[in-house]
């Protein structure tokens, strides 16, 4: 199945409707392979991601916090920062989105009214956790876990609002880091069982215990590869051997952009010019091409120009 993508003649991408990215998705999840889905956090990111040809791609929600408040991943993020950046990509791109949504943000409400405003804006994937409020970054320590009983509520909160059946519901479990393998796993059967789609025990730490999730749960699961976290960071060959469907790279163009961007500064700084970096770069061209600038410029030109 592809992605059918609903545009008036002349239209740009940001002005036109995706159909079937759910159903594209899950058709992706239930395949023998692994899909990689890069991390973004605003339209530029997410339209690299596309350009890039990825079939999906992952709203970080650390991304989003330190993007939008320069805070990091500790929960300070709204669900209104993170929908309103949600529907804002989802029109830059005809991919699959999965976003990050935390906790769901509340109760069973809030859970559910969370999936039906991100469903609306074109998300085809939910991550919801198990921590308690505020949360923390799956590979910090001092996360503190609700019970399974209303981690399983979120889960069928979520499952019973959505409107399409094929966006799918992840369920992430962070008992591994403060509790062990075995209580992770034991959640994770019991948030499979509460209809979850996809599950993801975070931070495990081993290759051994990566294959053990997989020989365990027998469903599709999601590994988070985390440069410099506490999970093995594994290639995408390994990863499909081990058993896991999805793979979400959170933050990598964060940290690349990071660190590009004070060298970039730095080389400012000491010669007075970018010219140094400049083949590193997309010139002016090369970046308001990224967005579709002679479609845009076009329709503005339908109705100014006279007749």
């Amino acid at each position: 199945m592809t992605t059918a993508v609903t545009r008036r003649p002349g239209y740009p991408l940001g002005l036109a409707q995706a159909q079937g990215r759910s159903a594209r998705l899950r058709e992706l999840i239930n395949r023998e392979t692994l899909t990689m889905a890069p991390g973004c956090f605003d339209c530029l990111t997410a339209r690299l991601v596309a350009e890039a040809g990825f079939p999906a791609a992952y709203i970080t929600g650390s991304g989003v916090s330190m993007s939008a408040l320069g805070a990091p991943d500790i929960g300070v993020i709204s669900f209104a920062e993170v929908a309103e950046r949600a529907r804002r990509i989802a029109d830059v791109v005809e991919i699959p989105i999965i976003c990050d949504v935390d906790t769901g943000y509340g109760g069973p409400l809030n859970v559910v009214r969370t999936v039906r405003e991100l469903e609306r804006a074109g998300v085809s994937a939910m991550q919801i956790e198990d921590q308690t409020w505020p949360k923390k970054c799956g590979h910090e320590l001092g996360r503190k876990l609700v019970d399974i009983t209303e981690m399983e509520g979120r889960i069928k909160a979520a499952v019973d609002a959505r409107d399409d059946a094929d966006v799918m519901i992840i369920a992430r479990t962070d008992a591994r880091t403060g509790h062990g393998l075995a209580e992770a796993l034991d959640r994770a059967m019991a948030y499979r069982e509460a209809g979850a789609d996809i599950i993801f025990v975070e931070s495990p730490e081993s290759q051994a215990e990566m294959r053990q999730i997989n020989q365990r749960l027998q469903c599709p699961t999601l590994a988070n590869m985390v440069e410099g976290g506490r999970t093995p960071f594994l290639d995408s060959a390994t990863l499909t051997a081990l058993g896991y469907r999805l793979a979400i790279y959170p933050n990598s163009l964060t940290r690349l952009f990071g660190f590009q961007g004070a060298k970039l500064l730095a080389t400012l700084a000491k010669s007075g010019s970018t010219e140094p970096m400049r083949d590193q770069m997309l010139d002016h061209h090369g970046l308001w091409s990224l967005f579709d600038y002679s479609e845009w410029t076009s329709l503005e030109e339908r109705f100014t120009e006279p007749s």
